[in-house]
Parts: C-alpha cells; sequence; structure tokens
C-alpha cells in the first residue's frame, strides 16, 4: 500500500481555487534560482580560466584546485542564509526575501566579473573573489525556500507539481544558455582571449537580467504575512525532523547527480581530452534535455504522485550510469560523450523536480520558507561543494575515467531508498486517502 501522508492544514492548506501566475512574474520569482544556476555553470566552465587569473601556482592543476576550491567555500555560506533569508521569509514574508536574496545574488556575480586580476592587485584579488563567493552562497541559500513556498502557495492546489517544477525548469534554462553561451565564446575567441576577458562576459551576460528581475519582484502580490495568517501560529520544527532527514538525503543525492553533470565540461577537457566546443555542448545537452523534460516531471506528479515520478527514474539511473560512463570511455568520440550525458540529464529531470515539490507540501506554511531553505542549503553545502574538487582529486590519482560513475551510482542507490520513505503528499493521492 502506498505511503500516504495526511499532512496538517497548515501544510496542505486547503485554499481556495487560484487561477495562478502570469507567466512574467513566473519568471520573476524563479530567476533567482535561474542566475545561480547560470553563475555555477559558468564558473565550471571556466574555473581554469579563473584559477588562472586569480590564483598564483606554477601547476596548472594546483590553480584549477584552488580555483574549485573557492567555489566549494561558498557553499558553507548557504546554511547560514537558508537560515537568515528563510526565517525573514517566515515573519516579514516571502516577498521582502525574494527581492534581497536577488540583490545580494548580482553583488556577488557581477563584482566576480569585475574583479582586477592577481597580476594587477596582487593578493587582494583571491581575498575579493572569495568575498564575492561567500555573498553568492549566502544568497543563494536564502533564495530557494521563499521561492519554492512561494510557487507552491500562488499555485491551483491540484498544479502545484507543475509550479514547482518551474523552478527547475528555469535553472536548466539558465543551464542551457550558459553551454550556449559558453560554447559561442569557446568557438569565437582564442584561449587567450577567454582567459583575459572572455569568462568575465560570460558571467556579465548573466547579470544583465537583474535590475529587470529586481523590479518585477517588487511588483509581485505577497502569498504569505504572518499578520494575516491565523493558522501561522509558532510551529515546532521536531515532528517534522524524519521528513527533513529524507529530504536532505534525497537532495544531497541529487546534488551530486546536478554537479556531477556540470563537471562534465572539465571531466571532458581534462579526463578525455576532448575539444573546449565539444565540452560546451555538453552542458548544452544536459540544459536542454532538463529544461524539455522537467515540467512534464512535476505534471507527471500532479497526476500520479510525487513518489512514483521519482522512484522510477532514480532506479534506472541506478542501473545505467556504470554502463553509460563505459560507452564514454570506450567509444570515445563526441556522439557517445552528448548521448551519455544527455541519458543521465533525462533520468535526473524527471527524477529531481518533485523532490522539492514534496517537500515543500510536507511542512507548514509558517516554518515552510526557513525549513525548506534549511534542508536543501544543509544538503548542497554538504554535497554541492565538495563534489567536483572530490572529483578532481579522485581521477587525478587513479586515473580511472570510470570515476564519476563509481561515484553517482551508490550515492544514486541511497537516494532512491529515502525516497520510498518519503510520505506521499499530492493532493490527488492524499485526497484519495482521505475518501470514504
Amino acid at each position: 500500500m502506498e505511503d500516504i501522508v495526511q499532512p496538517p492544514s497548515a501544510a496542505l492548506e486547503s485554499a481556495p481555487r487560484r487561477r495562478g501566475l502570469p507567466a512574467g512574474q513566473v519568471f520573476a520569482v524563479c530567476a533567482g534560482n535561474a542566475l545561480g544556476f547560470y553563475d555555477f555553470v559558468t564558473y565550471s566552465y571556466f574555473a581554469t580560466q579563473i584559477g588562472n587569473t586569480f590564483f598564483p601556482a606554477h601547476d596548472q592543476w594546483v590553480r584549477l584546485m584552488l580555483s574549485l576550491t573557492a567555489f566549494a567555500i561558498s557553499f558553507f555560506m548557504r546554511p547560514v542564509g537558508a537560515i537568515v533569508l528563510g526565517t525573514m521569509g517566515d515573519r516579514h514574508g516571502r516577498k521582502p526575501a525574494l527581492i534581497l536574496s536577488f540583490m545580494l545574488m548580482g553583488i556577488g556575480i557581477v563584482g566576480l566579473a569585475l574583479t582586477p586580476s592577481y597580476a594587477k592587485i596582487g593578493l587582494a584579488a583571491p581575498i575579493l573573489v572569495l568575498l564575492f563567493r561567500l555573498v553568492q552562497g549566502f544568497a543563494l541559500g536564502g533564495e530557494v525556500g521563499p521561492t519554492t513556498a512561494y510557487m507552491l502557495e500562488a499555485a491551483p492546489p491540484e498544479r502545484r507539481g507543475l509550479y514547482a517544477s518551474f523552478q527547475a525548469t528555469t535553472q536548466d534554462f539558465a543551464t542551457l544558455m550558459a553551454g550556449f553561451v559558453g560554447f559561442v565564446l569557446a568557438s569565437w575567441l582564442s584561449a587567450q582571449q577567454l582567459e583575459d576577458w572572455g569568462w568575465r562576459v560570460a558571467l556579465l551576460i548573466g547579470g544583465s537580467i537583474i535590475p529587470f528581475v529586481l523590479i518585477a519582484r517588487r511588483n509581485l502580490d505577497e502569498t504569505f504575512a504572518l499578520d494575516q495568517e491565523p493558522e501561522a501560529a509558532p510551529v515546532a520544527f521536531r515532528p517534522y525532523l524524519r521528513i527533513a532527514v529524507l529530504g536532505l538525503i534525497i537532495i544531497g543525492s541529487g546534488t551530486i547527480l546536478s554537479y556531477v553533470l556540470g563537471y562534465m565540461t572539465t571531466y571532458a577537457m581534462n579526463t578525455l581530452n576532448m575539444a573546449a566546443n565539444v565540452a560546451f555542448a555538453a552542458t548544452m545537452v544536459n540544459g536542454g534535455v532538463s529544461f524539455v523534460f522537467d515540467s512534464a516531471s512535476g505534471w507527471l506528479s500532479d497526476r500520479y504522485g510525487r513518489k512514483p515520478v521519482m522512484i522510477v527514474p532514480g532506479i534506472l539511473l541506478v542501473v545505467l550510469t556504470v554502463p553509460v560512463f563505459l560507452l564514454i570511455v570506450q567509444l570515445h568520440s563526441t556522439a557517445a560523450f552528448l548521448t551519455g550525458v544527455g541519458i543521465i540529464a533525462f533520468l535526473g529531470a524527471f527524477s529531481q523536480p518533485p523532490v522539492l515539490i514534496a517537500l515543500t507540501e510536507a511542512l507548514p506554511r509558517a516554518i515552510r520558507s526557513r525549513g525548506l531553505a534549511t534542508v536543501y542549503a544543509l544538503a548542497i553545502a554538504a554535497f554541492g561543494g565538495g563534489t567536483q574538487p572530490v572529483l578532481t582529486l579522485l581521477l587525478h590519482y587513479t586515473s580511472d575515467p570510470l570515476i564519476p560513475a563509481w561515484v553517482l551510482t551508490p550515492v544514486s542507490a541511497i537516494g532512491v531508498i529515502a525516497m520510498f520513505l518519503f510520505p506521499e503528499t499530492a493532493p490527488i493521492k492524499t485526497k484519495r486517502a482521505s475518501a470514504p
């Protein structure tokens, strides 16, 4: 029998049927996640060039590791941002948290793009890089909780999965755009131009949307204000600890999957010795496939429940990851590499969007923003920031090109087990369970 949760009225409130948000407002809400992933993918693409620009070392591998370490350090600020901005979303409304998090995100991405090189300002350069990455981590940590809570609360109850999946859809569209920008720059510019200023152009292209999104977010309607919510009395987090732990495991598993996919550009260039434009094309495949299927996953989870849509592709991911990487390594062709990336991205696109939806639905409104933000940020901090440096170290010391598969397969299996244990939260399932 299916594991059905009967959430408290605060968790799955019986709000009047809503018409939903216009497309422009959907983008305004989800743009923070999109910009965060654009920044992440672009930094991953140009980790080598950023390392050469800001971190002095005689060995290029050491510069790459310093660059990835600076990238990883920002993840430790995510739980802090989740607690501060997530609590702000629960106490003062979702809208103020949305505005502040996006402002800080803009400072982080534009600040990094405009930081002078080590050759020009010396030690101040890597210090500024670390500062801007910490600001970026703080902002991203507080972005997911308020935005996902806002989308769920603004959505018609029977379309929550679809609306909340727009978070993943927009972030994967940003991944696609980052891949496209990187591909174009790698095709048009020389290696020296990419290192001198090409990576800065890529970041500033993403930063160009910041003023427009800030204006749009200022015009959003509030979906949650504490003084207008009679059911928003203080709620203890302890009864939801099991939900939080399972969510942490599932999101952690999905985080490692996302960051392995994000690493495929570096993997293609440094391990498979493929051309830069082929490596950038991998991210375009990842972003394009995920963009197409993310919302399909959310829509299916509204019709059939969150758990089936998470579990089935999760199992396929466990079974197929090693064979896919074997084909990539043995065939060592552009077609095999891009096809393999597409298969892994397809399975991830179906299994991951319902996770945030289910966790958001399972939490009461009064702690939804900070609860979701904290669980998500802890998962990202614990598993996201270290994934790429760990892969780089393992590949360097073992020379085994199957390392990404050996890492991803057991991690995905653990995630699937947690999915089985997580309660079903989709309204269509809970209604059936409560029917006489």
